[in-house]
C-alpha cells in the first residue's frame, strides 16, 4: 500500500498565498508624478536666513547626506542635473521645555526647532516649479556649562531632521 502524498496540495496553496501577499508591493521610494522623469538633483548652498553662522552650511550637507541615504534620486552638478533644489533655511527656534524645580526662571531643558523652506526647479526650464514646501525638524537639548556648544551640538540634529522630511517629500510624496 502506497501513502498519498496529501502535503502536495497544501504546499502548493501556501506557496501561492506567499506570492499573492506579495503583489503590488515595490521596493525603493515612490516618486510624485510631477517628478516621475527627475533623476538627478543638484542641491546648491542654501541661503540662511538666521543668525547662526555657517547653520546654511550644515543644512546643505544634512539634505544632501539624507538624499544620498534614500537613494531615490542622485546628487549631481548644476550642470548634469535635472533639478535643482534651493532651499533658505528660515528659522531656527528654541523653546524652554522644562525649568529647574528650585528656579522655574533658570531653563534646564530647551526644543530646538528648524525650519527649511524649499522649491524644486526645472533645470531645464528654472521658471518651472516642480515642487514647493516647507520642512521641519526638531531636537532636544539640556543647558550645560557651555550652552553654546550644547546649541550647536543640537542644530546639526535638527537639521538632519528637517532634512529627511524634506527628502521623504520628494521621494515618498509624504
Amino acid at each position: 500500500m502506497t501513502a498519498r502524498p496529501i502535503f502536495r496540495p497544501f504546499s502548493a496553496a501556501v506557496a501561492a498565498a506567499s506570492l499573492a501577499s506579495c503583489a503590488g508591493y515595490e521596493m525603493g521610494g515612490r516618486k510624485p508624478a510631477s517628478l516621475a522623469g527627475v533623476d538627478h538633483l543638484a542641491v546648491p548652498m542654501m541661503v540662511n536666513d538666521t543668525q547662526h553662522p555657517r547653520a546654511e552650511a550644515l543644512a546643505t550637507s544634512a539634505v544632501t547626506q539624507a538624499l544620498v541615504r534614500d537613494g531615490t534620486y542622485r546628487v549631481a552638478a548644476i550642470d548634469r542635473a535635472d533639478a535643482v533644489l534651493e532651499a533658505t533655511l528660515e528659522r531656527i527656534d528654541y523653546d524652554v521645555v522644562r525649568g529647574s524645580r528650585f528656579d522655574t526662571l533658570l531653563a534646564e531643558e530647551f526644543r530646538n526647532t528648524v525650519t527649511i523652506d524649499w522649491q524644486l526647479r526645472d533645470a531645464a526650464d528654472p521658471t518651472r516649479i516642480l515642487a514647493r514646501g516647507s520642512a521641519n525638524g526638531a531636537s532636544q537639548l539640556f543647558r550645560d556649562s557651555n550652552l553654546q556648544t550644547a546649541r550647536n551640538n543640537a542644530l546639526n540634529e535638527a537639521l538632519e531632521n528637517a532634512a529627511d522630511s524634506l527628502v521623504s517629500r520628494i521621494a515618498d510624496s509624504f
